[in-house]
């Protein structure tokens, strides 16, 4: 599971890395939750929360069926 959520994360990476951002996945829960930290400019933007969930969490959940939420640890 965690392989495939890396995939993922890979394909959504350019995006973020063109604002100067990154994501990082710390966890995946047996129960389809996705832990992740956002980093550089993504870590402290105001507009962190809508890239989590209307672009990471959105794509993940799209792709993969077991993704049911994306969560943000710092």
């Amino acid at each position: 599971m965690k392989e495939q959520v890396q995939e993922v994360l890979n394909d959504v990476r350019p995006a973020l890395q063109a604002d100067g951002g990154d994501v990082e996945l710390v966890d995946v829960s047996e129960d389809g939750i996705v832990s992740v930290r956002l980093t550089g400019a993504c870590g402290s933007c105001p507009m962190s929360t809508m890239t989590l969930k209307m672009g990471i969490e959105k794509t993940l959940v799209e792709r993969l069926s077991f993704v049911k939420e994306v969560v943000q640890v710092r």
